[in-house]
């Protein structure tokens, strides 16, 4: 048995999978461990606290599964941390395992293969954007294989909205600056990775992109066969982005499909998925559940 444990600026999650590769059990919790790291440069003790003890619960996991490899990441936060060090060792503790820094570069070689293990190459190239709290990362290539260009970016859902979200719902003027960084950030895309213009399919991983799916269903509880693999067009994007930018954080959740720990950076994350199809004018997005972590289970099998 084999595991990939992922943490995340905004949320910590779980992989297993048996020997072939299929799933065993998935899990996500949003324990928010880059909050205020982008103001501070430090990670919160108690955003450690919260993140340790889920990793504490999914140890309790490996082991009922009696899994034999582990391959625990940290991105975007840990990366911007000074005393990424302090939770290193904690969770370590907890896991038995060391973190490894995943540098963003790795980290989207990791997502693309993860996404795109179940895509036929012949429908690429794709662009993968794999949409983080801190960071967002984005690659492009056939699929199945190493992508072509890479490139990270200093964009994500809690960033953003930590720097930049002061109102609630936000104030027009807030959503026009995050529209400016976003694309500020796609402009270096774009001259990175030039193929990233050429993409025949867009592909939308991590909580925003599933969020807004779940939201465009109207699902009243998460429902993994349903939105893997649906296609989010660009109209029900703009659509989904307008009903939850305008409403306040109370109405907010009412929207079938969202989390309460999500509610007050999903309007960042939709900032992000909009400001993509619209600068690359892609007409869908393919929301993809395969991420990061089936892309860590991969390398372990290998």
């Amino acid at each position: 048995m084999y595991a990939g444990i992922d943490c995340g600026t905004n949320s910590t999650r779980l992989l297993v999978a048996d020997a072939d590769g299929r799933t065993v059990e998935r899990l996500m919790t949003i324990t928010r461990l880059g909050q205020g790291v982008d103001a501070t440069g430090r990670l919160a003790p108690e955003a450690i606290a919260r993140t340790v003890g889920v990793l504490a619960g999914y140890r309790e996991v490996l082991d009922r599964h009696g899994v034999g490899q582990v391959r625990m990441t940290a991105t975007s936060a840990a990366r911007d941390a000074s005393n990424r060090d302090d939770f290193f060792a904690a969770a370590t503790e907890a896991v038995g395992v060391a973190p490894e820094l995943l540098g963003g570069d790795e980290e989207a070689r990791l997502s693309f293969l993860g996404a795109t293990a179940e895509l036929d190459p012949d429908g690429g190239p794709y662009l993968v954007a794999d949409i983080g709290g801190g960071s967002t990362e984005f690659a492009v290539g056939a699929g199945g294989a190493d992508p072509d260009g890479v490139l990270s970016t200093d964009i994500g859902c809690v960033r953003l909205t930590e720097k930049f979200v002061r109102s609630d719902p936000p104030a027009p003027e807030e959503l026009s600056q995050m529209f400016d960084v976003v694309r500020g950030h796609l402009d270096d895309v774009a001259r990175v990775i030039p193929s990233a213009a050429e993409a025949r399919r867009f592909v939308g991983l991590a909580g925003t992109v599933s969020a807004m799916a779940a939201v465009e269903l109207g699902l009243a509880t998460y429902d993994r066969d349903r939105i893997h693999h649906f296609v989010l067009t660009r109209t029900a994007a703009e659509d989904v982005f307008r009903t939850l930018a305008t409403e306040p954080r109370r109405q907010r959740l009412h929207n079938p499909g969202l989390e309460e720990a999500r509610a007050d950076v999903i309007v960042a994350g939709a900032v992000i998925v909009v400001a993509i199809m619209r600068y690359f004018e892609l007409g869908e997005c393919l929301v993809s559940e395969a991420d990061i972590l089936d892309g860590l289970v991969r390398s372990l099998r290998k």
